[in-house]
């Protein structure tokens, strides 16, 4: 049997191709949301009041020059990239800052923290939180926040979900997503040392449509 075969990076890359506009992109960076539906539920106001903050896995880096146009040091780290790049060019002259990492590896090896750490739909969907969150605590400053969101669990289905993203008719190349119901994602939340612990299913803005998973909790 041959060895499995996975490229992470050239997923990530190949996905924001896929979203990246081929037209100029707007003046104004847009505004910061956690749910799949502009302008449906929550803002930036979930992230408290921080002075800094730090995205996992920024995709195009929308939510990081949100905060940035808002006066905040505002960081991204993703494994694509392309997205890296493509945020500079957009967004860099905001003075956000796109580091080119794997999130695990900057975490564990990187000594600054952050005010606020955050993740739309992004790497804390697809990180095992047993190795990220407590990662995550340790770079948040006391009294910090840790906010993320993602698609909710089909029910049923839970824990570490696979994925193949070529499709099946392509290489060999997948990814990993985990699954928990909002009382299941604020028990391991708190088994990982976090307080004020918060997560809860935004509804979709028509009946019937997919919700968000949001997440918030506290050092």
């Amino acid at each position: 049997m041959a060895d499995p075969t996975t490229d992470i990076p050239s997923y990530w890359d190949r996905y924001i191709q896929g979203i990246t506009p081929q037209e100029p992109e707007e003046v104004s960076p847009p505004a910061l949301e956690w749910t799949q539906y502009p302008g449906h539920g929550p803002g930036p106001e979930l992230l408290g009041e921080p002075s800094t903050a730090l995205e996992l896995g920024f995709g195009r880096g929308n939510a990081v020059a949100a905060l940035a146009s808002r006066g905040i040091n505002a960081t991204g780290v993703d494994v694509s990239p392309v997205a890296v790049r493509t945020a500079r060019e957009r967004w860099e002259h905001l003075g956000a800052e796109f580091h080119h990492a794997d999130v695990v590896e900057f975490l564990a090896s990187t000594t600054r923290r952050w005010e606020a750490i955050h993740s739309i739909w992004g790497a804390a969907w697809f990180t095992d939180p047993a190795v990220l969150f407590p990662l995550v605590y340790d770079r948040l400053e006391p009294g910090g926040r840790f906010v993320f969101s993602h698609a909710p669990a089909v029910p049923g289905s839970y824990g570490v979900q696979g994925m193949y993203g070529a499709g099946f008719n392509g290489r060999r190349v997948w990814v990993y997503r985990w699954a928990h119901e909002p009382e299941e994602w604020e028990d391991i939340l708190t088994g990982h040392g976090f307080a004020r612990v918060r997560v809860w299913e935004e509804a979709a803005p028509e009946p019937d449509h997919v919700g968000t998973v949001i997440g918030v909790a506290g050092r």
